[in-house]
């Protein structure tokens, strides 16, 4: 996630150091993504876990990709128990 250089206050946020409310901001310096409390000076730099894989299911399937997981049944006729 790539924030803007312009400073944003995070609204909710707590500070992992002094535990204020609503004193973080993140920003955006040289590539890398910051948060910063202005309350005690305290700065990290945040590191994004990569996006996971896309789960697969009906909606994001293709053509194919149905057509090939449609399976023929046989249903085999009716005997009554008397017969």
């Amino acid at each position: 996630m790539v924030y803007s250089s312009k400073r944003r206050f995070v609204a909710g946020a707590v500070c992992p150091r002094c535990s204020e409310m609503d004193k973080l901001v993140v920003y955006s310096e040289d590539g890398k993504d910051y948060r910063e409390c202005v309350a005690c000076g305290y700065k990290d730099e945040m590191h994004f876990k990569p996006v996971a894989r896309e789960l697969e299911t009906r909606v994001n399937q293709t053509e194919e990709d149905k057509r090939d997981a449609v399976q023929v049944i046989n249903i085999l006729p009716f005997k009554s128990p008397d017969q």
